[in-house]
């Protein structure tokens, strides 16, 4: 469990499905993903034992992000392990956050991010974290950019044109001690 300001990182459960289908099967959450939003409450459930799958196999996934006040589901933010390739890169970790549209805009990414973050460079064992987005996702890439992850360029993932970032651990830490 991970806790910020107004939030509160735990693991994905069934009883988080319904935020889950609400946030899924938006069209405009999707509009940067594959542009495959659910159809239903038991894809939603399939998401969150994908989730729950990964927990289990590499010890890390993305957490359900609520609100600490409220309990609202907020959507989730997390670190995932990829075998990969992924531009020529395997077995990485990956930063990732989705939220439902309501709640866009209100730095929820950044803060959640953040917390991930000093999470992961404490607790996984690696001195680098990449991060994905679709390139006209410019405010995905300002939170990345806003985190201090450095942009490398274009790849090609599953036909689409993607950007590539990368955080390393020193500067990370650097920023840190600069705050």
């Amino acid at each position: 469990m991970i806790t910020t300001q107004r939030t509160l990182m735990r693991k994905l459960s069934e009883i988080d499905r319904e935020g889950f289908y609400e946030m899924d099967s938006d069209p405009e959450v999707h509009k940067y993903i594959f542009k495959q939003p659910i159809n239903s409450l038991e894809e939603a459930e399939e998401g969150i034992r994908f989730i729950q799958s990964q927990y289990k196999k590499y010890g890390t996934g993305r957490l359900a992000v609520v609100d600490r006040n409220s309990n609202e589901f907020l959507g989730w933010c997390g670190i995932k392990f990829i075998e990969g390739p992924w531009n020529n890169v395997s077995d990485f970790y990956e930063l990732g956050y989705r939220f439902t549209q309501k709640h866009w805009g209100k730095g929820y990414a950044t803060e959640t991010a953040s917390a991930i973050l000093d999470y992961a460079f404490a607790n996984l064992p690696t001195d680098v974290i990449y991060a994905i987005t679709d390139p006209e996702n410019s405010g995905s890439r300002h939170v990345l950019e806003k985190l201090g992850f450095v942009y490398h360029g274009l790849f090609d993932l599953d036909g689409s044109s993607t950007t590539w970032y990368i955080l390393t651990k020193e500067s990370w830490v650097n920023r840190a001690n600069k705050r």
